[in-house]
């Protein structure tokens, strides 16, 4: 039995974040039960129905019995923003901590996990469709890298965080822009970045080289799962090539495969070296937060689990009786 507060009084929130493929998943399972916590995914692609292989999402069967929020609730075709993220999260933390349970957000993607986790505002600065026209046509003549170059010219900071091939989020940083004469990156720093919630962020981390395996590892068994035929599936069903789904890791070198605008060896190639890069850039953004307590998951695993339970304990003030759960505390791996 336990029972979490805070000193402050404020809604106690545990988040769990880290690059792809390095360990989250099976150690949030063992925390949620351990914590009596709901999980809700932090990873902005999972929210799509019938992206599963791609996007690693767990299967239903293997949840453990652990409720997950934002997962398949919307379709592959349907635009999903960090303020959509947001205002779901919001409303899933307050519903789970009314039923007594111990809100927690499991996930890589920054941006859409440091809004809630700070109450981020997002200023209405407009919009201008004629503009955004005028990048996707420019994007279609003249190529990803020459639309990611404009935003360089104008938004460093934001063009380092995103990928060349997420055009949708390059255009509306232009856009801010064009239509404010500020950037993206200046308007995220100015957040207050104080938190509403009682936050207890713990960082997942490991060697770049074991990290880097571990993601060629991951993509192989993708490959195995099934990875080309749901792509194939989804395209055949109707889910645009441009939609912003279709952009994430995985969908989009797959469907270049399937389009036979290059082989499958290059895709593959092309999948692998993008992935490795986002995991950079995820570092990158999660070590310009604060707040997170960091784990080396290449450390002795069984002190990492008294080390992230002294944490929590210490963070939330949790009195609890686990020698039932020692095994929580006696070791094992975590994949």
């Amino acid at each position: 039995m336990q029972v979490i507060t805070s000193q402050s009084g404020k809604q106690p929130l545990l988040v769990l974040i880290g690059p792809t493929a390095v360990g989250k998943t099976q150690l949030s399972l063992m925390l949620a039960k351990q914590y009596g916590a709901e999980i809700i995914s932090g990873d902005s692609m999972q929210v799509y129905r019938g992206m599963d292989i791609g996007t690693a999402k767990l299967p239903l069967e293997e949840r453990e019995g652990i409720p997950h929020h934002l997962i398949d609730i919307i379709g592959p075709e349907t635009p999903y923003s960090v303020a959509d993220f947001q205002a779901g999260c919001v409303n899933h933390i307050q519903d789970i901590a009314e039923r007594g349970k111990l809100p927690f957000i499991v996930g890589g993607t920054g941006l859409y996990v440091e809004s809630v986790c700070y109450g981020f505002q997002f200023s209405e600065s407009g919009s201008d469709e004629a503009f955004r026209a005028e990048q996707e046509l420019y994007a279609e003549q003249f190529g990803a890298e020459a639309l990611h170059r404009k935003l360089a010219e104008v938004d460093p900071k934001s063009a380092k965080r995103l990928h060349p091939n997420d055009r949708r989020r390059i255009i509306r940083a232009l856009e801010i822009h064009h239509l404010t004469g500020g950037t993206l990156s200046d308007q995220l720093e100015g957040q207050k970045k104080e938190s509403p919630y009682e936050l207890c962020i713990l960082g997942l981390t490991m060697d770049r080289a074991l990290l880097y395996e571990r993601i060629e590892q991951r993509i192989d068994l993708m490959l195995e799962q099934g990875l080309i035929e749901e792509v194939r599936r989804l395209l055949e069903h109707g889910t645009p090539p441009g939609a912003v789904a279709m952009q994430g890791l995985g969908y989009k070198e797959i469907a270049m495969y399937l389009r036979g605008e290059c082989s499958l060896e290059a895709a593959v190639t092309l999948l692998k070296r993008d992935t490795r890069h986002f995991a950079k850039r995820q570092l990158s953004w999660f070590r310009h937060m604060k707040d997170i307590e960091w784990i080396d998951m290449g450390e002795n695993f069984h002190n990492n689990l008294h080390r992230i339970h002294g944490i929590i304990a210490g963070k939330f003030q949790v009195n609890l009786e686990y020698t039932s759960n020692q095994s929580f505390l006696d070791g094992g791996n975590v994949q």
